[in-house]
């Protein structure tokens, strides 16, 4: 056999790492705690290099699906668990699996109660994302977006730092599966008119203008309550503030992709009339979103918070280049939601650093950091920068690729759109100087300390890819552009 195929056959044991690994946990007495932690690293740290492999092997000059494999589930039914993945899928599987592992780092020493359990659902959350972004069959796609809900509902709702965490976990599942129950339905639909829901067969199969109308807007609403777009966002903002650090990093460095991911994957090329028909609505709303999560931003106190609108705003803006329907407004979305994956997180385990020391988030509390703590200040200081697309970080570049695109769509709400930098540039540099530069304030924060080997370990990955990112794109979009070629022909012919 040779490599290639023993690297082919690699995605399904990937896929299948963190559930083995959920399974081992459960065997380990909880008393030992340090082997569990380091047993969870190892498992997620097993699933990372596997998407390095698999990166490695991929082929970058064809946009077709690699590394296909099927696996009859309803023979009668004609229902197959069919894994495989492209130049966009690649790199969600690669953000997911860095991202985990730096979770479980981030959570060594906070997480005190009931560790064995929070370290299973956390492999448990990562082997549902790993088959949203894999899987190739309109059935288990639901299947597995669905099932990301519960994992996170837990996590929120059993280790958020703050009294309103069940209402928060809450808001959370119930706002997000309210809009994919009619997508459920959608789905029985097609099964029905096709007989399949292979996603390849699918694309060759043409539904009448109606049916899409009717199947795109179900869909939107499934993949909009996941961004957030308005009004259906106000779920986050409580999410994140509730959430604990491991759990913010995930949701806005994964969970938050979801809908982008659903957008490009299935609307687009399966209801491609229906997607240009719905484009008014969608840059609209997304418009709007940016403009008002971004002057939300500036009145937050809590420092977490800022962030969640903050990335709100990121993602409706990622929205704009989705729908501009050529090569740069899409592939532009697609590296400004890596991009994202990588500062919003870095701006939570941020977060994160000091309310494991001081115990609070709320802004006015803090203050001259950078005498007491300056490797923490220079990172805070460099994602800063990442978050207000200064040119050099992954932001800018991505966020350029987006407005280009969609000037050729729509010019006035591509300027309304563009505003937001102007925005985010004030809430964001006023937010690093409150925090960091003025007088040190010592009624809150007696002992100072800044970041350990640990917490730096944490941060060097995600330096080391907004900065890649930035400076060297082609790495990134070339493999995206053959996948995004075959996306384009399937909207225009």
């Amino acid at each position: 056999m040779s490599l290639y195929a023993h690297v082919k056959n690699l995605l399904i044991y990937i896929f299948l790492f963190p559930i083995i690994g959920s399974l081992f946990l459960s065997l380990i007495p909880a008393s030992e705690e340090k082997f569990m932690r380091v047993v969870a690293l190892n498992v997620t740290g097993l699933s990372f290099t596997g998407c390095l492999l698999l990166f490695g092997f991929f082929h970058k000059g064809t946009g077709a699906f690699q590394y296909v494999l099927q696996y009859p589930w309803f023979l009668g039914l004609n229902l197959n668990l069919t894994l495989g993945v492209d130049g966009i899928s690649i790199f969600f599987l690669l953000l997911t699996t860095l991202l985990i592992p730096l979770c479980i780092l981030a959570s060594w020493n906070s997480v005190k109660s009931s560790l064995k359990e929070f370290l299973i659902t956390f492999l448990v959350l990562e082997f549902f994302l790993i088959g949203v972004f894999c899987t190739l069959d309109l059935v288990f796609f639901y299947i597995f977006f669905e099932s990301v809900l519960i994992p996170m509902f837990l996590i929120i709702g059993i280790w958020g730092s703050r009294e309103r965490k069940v209402l928060a976990s809450y808001y959370f599942f119930l706002y997000t599966l309210f809009g994919s129950v009619l997508m459920l339905l959608s789905v029985l639909y097609i099964y029905w008119q096709v007989g399949t829901t292979d996603y390849q067969l699918l694309l060759a199969f043409s539904f009448s203008e109606q049916e899409q109308k009717f199947l795109w807007f179900t869909f939107f609403l499934a993949f909009a309550s996941k961004i957030p777009m308005i009004p259906v966002h106000l779920w986050l903002p409580e999410a994140h503030v509730e959430a604990p650090t491991a759990g913010s990093v995930i949701l806005a460095g994964v969970l938050l992709k979801l809908g982008t991911y659903g957008f490009i994957r299935f609307s687009l090329p399966l209801f491609p009339q229906a997607s240009f028909f719905f484009t008014p609505l969608v840059y609209a709303i997304s418009a709007s979103g940016v403009v008002y999560t971004s002057f939300t931003a500036i009145r937050q106190t809590d420092f977490k918070r800022i962030i969640a609108y903050t990335s709100i705003a990121h993602m409706n803006l990622v929205i704009l280049g989705v729908f501009s329907f050529n090569t740069i407004g899409i592939e532009g979305a697609i590296f400004q939601s890596l991009s994202h994956g990588f500062v919003a997180s870095a701006l939570f385990l941020i977060i994160g650093v000091v309310y494991d020391r001081y115990r609070t988030r709320i802004v006015r509390y803090y203050g001259g950091l950078t005498s007491v703590m300056p490797i923490y200040a220079t990172i805070f200081l460099f994602f800063t920068m990442a978050n207000i697309s200064f040119p050099g970080t992954s932001s800018f570049v991505g966020e350029f690729l987006i407005l280009t695109g969609s000037f050729k769509v729509n010019t006035i709400i591509t300027i309304l759109s563009a505003m937001s930098i102007i925005i985010g540039g004030a809430y964001s540099l006023w937010l690093f100087n409150r925090i960091v530069y003025g007088n040190l304030k010592t009624q809150h924060t007696n002992t100072f300390l800044d970041i350990s080997a640990r917490e730096f370990l944490i941060f060097l990955p995600l330096i080391s890819g907004t900065f890649i990112m930035g400076i060297y794109p082609d790495i990134f979009l070339n493999p995206i552009h053959m996948s995004v070629n075959i996306m384009i022909e399937l909207l225009y012919f």
